[in-house]
C-alpha cells in the first residue's frame, strides 16, 4: 500500500471552537509534527481549527488527523474529530500537544484513537513504523510496547510509561509549512530555542490527596541529579506548571539548528519572530553542569557566550532582510536576569519585549508554590529590563492555591512598584490545573467576580493596563494588517508588539504593514487606530 497523508489540525487556544485571544501567534508543536512527517517521507498539511470549521470537506483529502491542543481546547478537539468520522468513519485520529498529559480525560471526552503524551518525536517514528504508515489502526499488542502512548482498550483507557527526554532533537521543524497558516505575513511566529525547565524545587502546599514536603532539602541541596527526584512524589517546578515532568530539564536547540530555521521564515515573508523557551536564559546552560542534569534554576549564571554568539547571528540574518524585521523574548527567569544578560539582549534586540514571571506578590506565597524566584527578584528584573532599554511584561495569576487576601494585597503592592517605573504591560491569568503538575488535582478556583482577592489582583491589573494604554493616543506605530472584520474595520497588530488594534479604514492591504496613529482607547486590551 502507498504512504498514509496527514492532516495537522492546530486547536490551540481555540476554546471551544474559536480564537479569542492571540490570533496572530503561531506556536511551534504543529510545525515540529510536520518536520517528523516530511523527514520520514510523509505527506502532510496544516490547518487551523476555524479553517477546518468554514471548509470540513477538506477532512476527506487526508487519512490521518493529527490535533494539537491544549486542556482548555479539549471541546473544539471533541467537535474536530466528530467532523473526522461524518467524513472519514474509521480512519485514524490522534491527539497530542498538552491536553495529552490528562490522556484518561481526552481519549473520553472525545473520539480519538490515540493520544501521544510528552515529547512527540520518538513515538511518532515508532507508529509510523508500524501499519500507520498506512492509514492502518496498530495492533493493541504493538501500541503497549511504544512508550508515550495513550489508547483505549474496550471502555478502559491504557497508557505506555513517559519517554525520557530525547536530548539529540533530532527532527527539524517544518519551516515551509508556516505558509499553510492564514497570516502567517503578520504573526508572531515562535522559535523553540530550549526544550524542558530547570525548575527542579517543589511547592511547600499540602496536595489535595495528602502529598507534601517532607523537608528533606533534595531539591535545594548542590547534587543536580539529586534534585531530580522527590521522596514524597511532588511533580517538580512550579506548582502550575508542567513542563518539567513532561519536558525534562532544559536541552537546547543548536545555534545552526535554529538560525536555519530563523533565515527560512525570514525568506518565506514571515516578519515577527518569538524566541521561546520556559527560560530563554536556560540557552546553553546544560553545557556549563554536563554531564549533570540542569535543575537547578538560578546556578550557575547564563551561558553568556553562547546566547550572545546565537543573538549576534540573528541580528546578521535580520539586517538582510529588507522589510523591517522583529524579535522578541519570552520568557526569563528573574534570577538569572543580570545586568550581563540584559546588556547582551538590548544590544543585539534593542527595544524588544522580555515576559518576566512574578505570578504573586507575597514572598512565602511566591516560595510556597515552588517559584525559583522571589516576588522583589521580579521587581529588580523590571528595573533591569528599563534601564537597558527593554520592554517588561510581566505575568500574574489570580486564584492560585494558597492565595489569600493578604498575599492579593501584596501583589497589588507590587504591581503598583512596577508600573511606576515603567512596566510595559501586565499579563495576566486566572489559575487552571494543568494535569501533570504538581497542582494537577486542585480544584478550578471561581470567577474573578466571585472572588475578593481574586477580583482585587484582576482589577489592578486591569486599571494598570489601561492607564499604559492612554499614554498610546496620538502616537504613530508601524502596524500588520491582519483580517478584514467588517465594512471599514480591520485588526491589526502592531509590529513590535502590543495591544491589538482596531484600524479604522475604508480599505488596507491584507498581510502587509502600514503607518497607523492611535486614536481611541477601547479597553485595556484593544486600541483604536487610523492609517497615515
Amino acid at each position: 500500500m502507498s504512504k498514509a497523508s496527514f492532516i495537522i489540525v492546530d486547536a490551540l487556544a481555540t476554546e471551544r471552537g474559536f480564537k479569542r485571544f492571540t490570533r496572530d501567534v503561531i506556536g511551534a508543536g504543529p510545525r515540529t509534527v510536520a518536520g517528523i512527517l516530511e523527514q520520514l517521507g510523509f505527506e502532510c498539511r496544516i490547518f487551523n481549527a476555524e479553517q477546518v470549521f468554514k471548509n470540513q470537506a477538506v477532512l476527506s483529502d487526508f487519512d490521518v488527523l493529527m490535533c494539537s491542543g491544549m486542556t482548555m481546547d479539549i471541546p473544539s478537539m471533541r467537535k474536530i474529530v466528530n467532523i473526522w468520522r461524518k467524513v472519514n468513519e474509521d480512519k485514524v485520529a490522534i491527539a497530542g500537544g498538552p491536553a495529552a498529559a490528562d490522556p484518561h480525560h481526552l481519549l473520553r471526552k472525545t473520539g480519538y484513537d490515540l493520544a501521544v503524551i510528552g515529547e512527540c518525536e520518538g513515538a511518532l517514528q515508532e507508529l509510523l513504523e508500524t501499519v500507520l504508515r498506512e492509514g492502518q489502526m496498530p495492533e493493541m499488542s504493538v501500541l503497549k510496547n511504544i512508550r508515550g502512548l495513550a489508547f483505549r482498550i474496550r471502555d478502559e483507557v491504557e497508557t505506555t510509561p513517559l519517554r525520557p527526554p530525547d536530548f539529540e532533537l533530532r527532527f527539524e521543524p517544518a519551516v515551509e509549512k508556516i505558509v499553510d497558516y492564514p497570516y502567517y505575513h503578520v504573526s508572531r511566529i515562535y522559535v523553540t530555542c530550549v526544550r524542558g525547565c530547570s525548575n527542579y524545587r517543589r511547592t511547600l502546599l499540602t496536595l489535595p490527596d495528602g502529598r507534601e514536603c517532607n523537608h528533606c532539602g533534595s531539591c535545594t541541596k548542590n547534587d543536580l541529579t539529586e534534585r531530580y527526584y522527590c521522596p514524597e512524589g511532588i511533580p517538580p517546578g512550579c506548582g502550575f506548571c508542567s513542563v518539567p515532568s513532561l519536558f525534562g530539564p532544559p536541552r537546547s536547540r543548536s545555534k545552526e539548528s535554529i538560525l536555519k530555521e530563523i533565515s527560512g521564515l525570514l525568506k518565506l515573508g514571515v516578519n515577527r519572530i518569538v524566541l521561546g523557551a520556559s527560560d530563554f536564559l536556560d540557552y546553553q546552560r546544560e553545557k556549563l553542569v554536563s554531564p549533570h542534569p540542569l535543575t537547578d534554576p538560578c546556578l550557575p549564571k547564563p551561558n553568556y557566550a553562547e546566547i550572545e554568539s546565537l543573538l549576534s547571528e540573528i541580528s546578521e540574518i535580520q539586517k538582510k532582510k529588507e522589510e523591517r524585521t522583529y524579535v522578541s523574548i519570552e520568557n526569563i527567569k528573574p534570577c538569572l536576569f543580570t545586568d550581563k544578560a540584559a546588556q547582551i539582549i538590548s544590544k543585539y534586540l534593542p527595544n524588544t519585549t522580555v515576559h518576566i514571571g512574578c505570578e504573586t506578590g507575597s514572598e512565602e506565597h511566591s516560595k510556597n508554590i515552588g517559584r525559583p524566584s522571589n516576588p522583589n527578584e521580579s521587581l529588580m528584573a523590571v528595573k533591569r529590563a528599563i534601564t537597558y532599554g527593554l520592554r517588561p511584561y510581566v505575568y500574574f495569576i489570580h486564584g492560585l492555591p494558597g492565595q489569600t487576601l493578604e498575599t492579593a494585597k501584596e501583589t497589588v503592592k507590587i504591581m503598583d512598584k512596577m508600573a511606576k517605573i515603567g512596566l510595559e504591560k501586565i499579563t495576566i491569568y486566572r489559575f487552571k490545573p494543568l494535569p501533570m503538575s504538581a497542582f494537577g488535582d486542585f480544584k478550578s478556583p471561581p470567577p474573578a467576580t466571585k472572588n475578593k482577592a481574586s477580583k482585587m489582583i484582576l482589577n489592578k491589573a486591569k486599571q494598570i493596563n489601561l492607564e499604559i494604554k492612554k499614554s498610546l493616543i496620538g502616537k504613530t506605530v508601524e502596524a500588520a494588517v491582519a483580517e478584514k472584520i467588517k465594512l471599514g474595520e480591520y485588526i491589526a497588530y502592531p509590529l513590535e508588539e502590543g495591544p491589538t488594534i482596531l484600524l479604522k479604514a475604508r480599505t488596507a492591504p491584507l498581510n502587509e504593514s502600514v503607518k497607523v496613529k492611535i486614536s481611541k482607547i477601547k479597553s485595556e486590551k484593544l486600541v483604536e487606530a487610523i492609517p497615515l
